[in-house]
């Protein structure tokens, strides 16, 4: 009597680990089982009607009591006769209609596509009463068998092509276990790789021929959803137990992401992460689209209506990294991969089109940088000191910071920048009310028409000149007139700091006076100065006063966070983003949104990542995925790099689709760690691979930094004193 057959559960692809890539372990097999997917019909005879419980419903009881039958169809049956008679036995899959279907078993049993019939049952009593059976035979219950069994079916790939694409299978057994490098696409270290006896490309998994490098579910353990992976080989090993090889997509609550930002559903990652599975293992074919991360939105939505998902990041686990995918023929992701290439091979992205091309070949030899929430301006910085020593003409050209004296600092040190001393909320909404203004002058060209607003100088610009003259016969005001000269600067908010409502206000000089009589209005009370206006727009766009989309290459920043820190003892653990103090990051992405660069970096405290789970951590993430952006995630020390302090801090890379996403720089110098490095994260840190040895640079402390500094007495009265002696440390050489 054949047995069910059960399927087994697959190896639970590799996610977050808490431990480096180089020494991550995969989960074991699971052991658990699940019935088969397709039903079988079973009916057999035997001596005595044993009793059944009685589950049916109250519908299902009125039908029988009528004589309907109740049970459904494609369902199993088992019947049992009242009369003493030699069992017979049959095994059918529900779903064959070429042999034995269950029509042709109905007829033999006395039943109506496999459900019994109650006006053939006297029938069957009759022909029992002859003592005869009918047996079926022991081939036919063969092969219905084995049709439900997963197996292999077409010709076997030639030996010599089989060796070739997958040597390892056909190794010598010196060593089963795998001895290549820990790197992200290998398989699970501590997995013996099974050795082949030859490999195919097609496979008959309950009904359903599978190709090689198709797309489909695989089973996975009680209450998760199945998992998603590319059949990237199929094999039979020495013991006839047909495999496949598994390379995975993620969903995105299977990344660093989880589930702190809400990604579209259809969209999976795919990863270099593969591993060997039973073939049984297979539950569904499945058609995942493939789409260069370039895409417009849509092209995006049209392609993707007739799929059950789409691709196109990879995702590859060490520092948590979003790439763009591989060329498509490119199907196994060479470990190479984790550099990205930076092939243009799409039109570009959001604002990268004709509406700002005039501004984005103004300045082809600077490199455009924007430092938001900027204090001195250290970080923008450093970017341009390294990027010109790479031979990159890296300029800040616009900054924000909240506090004046940091902002009159970085004026004083840089003054090719436009720094902008106010909020970052304000800035945006400067920025989007600018781009309207530019809109509404014909500077550049858009047709979206919710930026094609109507200003209150348009209402009035057709009445200005109705009486064809001045008549002033009638006019008995004796009040004087103000004429707006020229306008100097313009913001969004409320620089008169009234508490009147936030809205585009124009710094304006008054004609016939000085500049002690300049005063902030708003643009709803300047219906009259369309001239004045148009003129200072032209002259802010030729002189790119503010930045567009398009025109900011890169955007950096570290948006306060105080809600996140230890210091703080009312933080909000549920949800970080309802605290007021965690809204600077909601901000900074959202200016990135709009302005769309070509490169994102974000600094943050290691809290980022500690607190609540990495929440706004993994949010940030979400964000710049989101967005079509390339992403990684990483841990700096600052001790790592010649600091004599430890200082570890996370930085976030950005990069739109045609560009290459930056690697981190690995360590200089030996260092002394403090701090606690959050476990799950502990693969974000940058170092080097496990068993590599680096000639680093001794760690410094804070006696390299201070020890040439003269002594200062208590009653030590001068503002400035000599340092009398000269450095004593290379770290004092370098910074005197």
């Amino acid at each position: 009597m054949p047995r069910k057959r059960q399927r087994s559960v697959a190896s639970k692809p590799e996610t977050l680990s808490s431990s480096p890539p180089k020494t991550r372990k995969m989960m074991p097999k699971a052991t658990l089982a699940t019935t088969p997917k397709q039903s079988r019909l079973k009916v057999k005879k035997t001596e005595e009607e044993q009793p059944k419980r009685n589950t049916r419903s109250p519908l299902k009881e009125k039908k029988a009591e009528e004589g309907q039958s109740t049970a459904p169809k494609r369902s199993r049956l088992r019947e049992k006769n009242l009369e003493k008679e030699e069992p017979v036995e049959v095994f059918l899959d529900a779903e064959e209609d070429d042999t034995n279907s269950v029509d042709e078993v109905g007829a033999k049993m006395g039943t109506d596509n496999g459900v019994c019939r109650s006006d053939t049952r006297e029938k069957g009593k009759e022909k029992r009463g002859s003592g005869k059976t009918k047996k079926i035979s022991t081939l036919e219950k063969a092969r219905e068998e084995d049709e439900t069994q997963a197996r292999f079916v077409g010709n076997q790939i030639p030996n010599a092509e089989a060796r070739k694409n997958w040597p390892h299978r056909y190794a010598n057994k010196i060593n089963n276990k795998t001895s290549t490098s820990k790197s992200s696409n290998s398989l699970d270290d501590s997995e013996e790789i099974i050795k082949a006896r030859c490999h195919y490309k097609r496979a008959l998994v309950d009904g359903i021929i599978y190709n090689l490098y198709d797309d489909a579910h695989v089973q996975a353990s009680d209450g998760e959803a199945d998992y998603i992976c590319k059949i990237i080989e199929m094999f039979e090993s020495e013991d006839r137990t047909p495999h496949f090889t598994a390379q995975w997509y993620y969903r995105s609550t299977d990344t660093i992401i989880k589930d702190k930002y809400i990604t579209d559903p259809k969209c999976v990652f795919y990863s270099e992460i593969r591993n060997d599975n039973p073939l049984e293992c297979l539950t569904r074919k499945l058609k995942i689209v493939r789409l260069a991360l370039s895409v417009d939105s849509e092209t995006r939505r049209a392609k993707t209506l007739n799929c059950d998902f789409y691709c196109d990041m990879l995702y590859l686990l060490p520092y948590s990294t979003f790439v763009k995918l591989p060329s498509e023929n490119n199907t196994t992701a060479p470990e190479s991969s984790s550099t990205i290439s930076s092939d243009i091979d799409a039109a570009g992205v959001k604002y990268e089109c004709d509406e700002v091309s005039e501004t984005s070949g103004r300045r082809k030899s600077e490199v455009a940088l924007l430092d938001l929430y900027s204090g001195c301006g250290a970080m923008s910085t450093g970017l341009c000191l390294g990027a010109n020593l790479s031979g990159i003409n890296l300029v800040t050209k616009w900054a924000v910071d909240l506090n004046k004296h940091a902002c009159e600092s970085l004026r004083l040190n840089h003054s090719e920048t436009q720094v902008r001393n106010e909020s970052a909320e304000d800035f945006l909404m400067l920025l989007k009310e600018w781009e309207k203004l530019c809109i509404r002058f014909s500077l550049v060209k858009n047709d979206d028409p919710e930026k094609q607003q109507p200003y209150c100088f348009d209402m009035d610009d057709e009445d200005e000149d109705d009486d064809g003259g001045d008549d002033d016969s009638g006019d008995e005001d004796d009040s004087e007139v103000f004429e707006v000269e020229k306008i100097l600067e313009v913001c969004y908010g409320d620089p008169k700091e009234i508490g009147g409502q936030r809205d585009l206000y124009f710094k304006v000089r008054w004609k016939n006076y000085g500049p002690n009589y300049d005063t902030w209005e708003p643009i709803s009370g300047m219906s009259n100065c369309r001239e004045v206006i148009k003129k200072f727009v032209m002259n802010g766009y030729k002189s790119n006063m503010l930045p567009l989309p398009g025109d900011v290459e890169v955007i950096c920043g570290g948006p306060p966070c105080q809600g996140i820190s230890g210091f703080n003892r009312f933080r909000n653990v549920k949800n970080p983003l309802e605290d007021p103090k965690n809204k600077q990051l909601v901000v900074f992405m959202d200016i990135v949104d709009f302005l769309r660069p070509k490169f994102v970096l974000m600094e943050n405290v290691v809290d980022l990542l500690k607190f609540a789970d990495g929440f706004l951590g993994r949010y940030a993430m979400g964000c710049l995925v989101s967005m079509k952006y390339q992403a990684r995630l990483g841990m700096l020390a600052a001790g790592a790099y010649g600091l004599p302090q430890f200082r570890m801090r996370v930085f976030l890379w950005g990069a739109c689709a045609t560009e290459k996403l930056p690697q981190y720089p690995l360590p200089t110098h030996d260092v002394l760690v403090r701090g606690v490095v959050p476990l799950e994260f502990e693969g974000n840190t940058v170092a080097y691979e496990e068993g590599v040895k680096p000639q680093l640079e001794r760690k410094l402390f804070l006696q390299d930094a201070i020890s040439d500094l003269p002594a200062v007495a208590n009653d030590e009265k001068r503002n400035e004193m000599a340092y009398g002696e000269s450095p004593k440390t290379e770290f004092q050489r370098m910074i005197s």
